[in-house]
């Protein structure tokens, strides 16, 4: 089968992509990757919610899908909206990699001491995440936060000439593309000489779905949903699901100061953090159960109660 693929236009988008045209080719497919620039590509200066609605990196590949000028689009997980298009579907989802932010640290900045985040009094922090900013800003209402928009190596070019004192990462971005074939020659991921800390997801609540890949189609594409049936990790799909109805039921995107982080139980059952910031209170919750649905219905009605309560 011939595939044609859409994805962002950045280096992390299209190393993602990469492995997803390599896994179909191992399995007899030829495959054709057309990158795709969307609205939150185009602007890179300001924070993500004030650039618009939730779908900033996926409208204009969703549009190349139902336009038929692709046939399969591989997203980020989590910068799909809750609502997606009646015609287009997730197909699969692979191997989730770690779910987790990293903060990286200019030495200077870096303060093993202080609790819970180790950066000097003050610092500087560059992010363009309102659930980032909120946690940072809970943690450490000392800190500075200040936005930071940008691709990864533009985002740490930046930390290195002292622009900021420590940026915040997604983890499953620096491990994909260290090594990464698309970056340009100038380009570096690299994080010798900076201080690289993974932040603990039970404190630094992820994103929901966070490290995860979402291979959507169209609904009726029923041959390559049969394809991509065998990328699919039914592991990883139960604790996304999960995030995802806590994504619905918030219905805030980018927009809203919001984290869920889902994961199995070693004895059964999944546990899961959830974290909202409204009206500049940050509420956490911590739910377990055996079915992902009914815990995110349970989480979500744990933070509205959180809300009705605090003072």
């Amino acid at each position: 089968m011939r595939i044609r693929i859409g994805t962002r236009a950045s280096a992390l988008a299209r190393t993602q992509t990469a492995t997803i045209a390599t896994a179909l080719q191992a399995r007899g497919h030829e495959t054709e990757t057309l990158a795709i620039r969307t609205a939150g590509d185009k602007d890179r200066s300001r924070a993500f919610a004030d650039i618009g609605a939730p779908g900033l990196f996926v409208r204009e590949i969703e549009d190349a899908l139902q336009s038929q000028r692709i046939d399969l689009a591989v997203h980020s997980y989590k910068d799909l909206p809750s609502d997606l298009p009646q015609d287009l579907t997730i197909a699969a989802v692979p191997e989730r990699a770690d779910p987790a932010d990293r903060l990286i640290v200019r030495p200077m900045a870096h303060d093993s001491s202080a609790d819970p985040l180790p950066l000097a009094a003050g610092a500087r922090v560059g992010t363009a995440s309102a659930r980032r900013a909120a946690l940072l800003g809970n943690l450490r209402p000392d800190l500075c936060i200040e936005t930071l928009r940008g691709n990864v190596p533009t985002r740490l070019k930046r930390l290195k000439q002292r622009d900021f004192d420590a940026i915040v990462l997604a983890a499953a971005g620096l491990d994909r593309l260290a090594g990464s074939a698309y970056l340009g020659e100038s380009e570096s991921v690299s994080t010798k000489g900076l201080v690289d800390l993974r932040l603990d997801p039970e404190l630094f609540t992820p994103a929901p779905t966070q490290g995860a890949l979402a291979l959507q189609i169209r609904a009726t594409d029923e041959d390559l949903a049969a394809v991509l049936a065998d990328l699919h990790d039914q592991e990883a799909s139960a604790p996304l699901t999960a995030e995802r109805k806590m994504l619905a039921l918030v219905d805030g995107g980018c927009q809203l100061p919001f984290g869920a982080w889902c994961r199995r139980r070693p004895g059964g059952g999944f546990l899961l953090d959830a974290v909202i910031e409204k009206e500049g209170a940050l509420r956490r919750v911590r739910c377990a159960g055996d079915d992902p649905l009914e815990l995110a219905a349970r989480a979500w009605e744990a933070l509205r109660n959180a809300a009705r309560d605090s003072p």
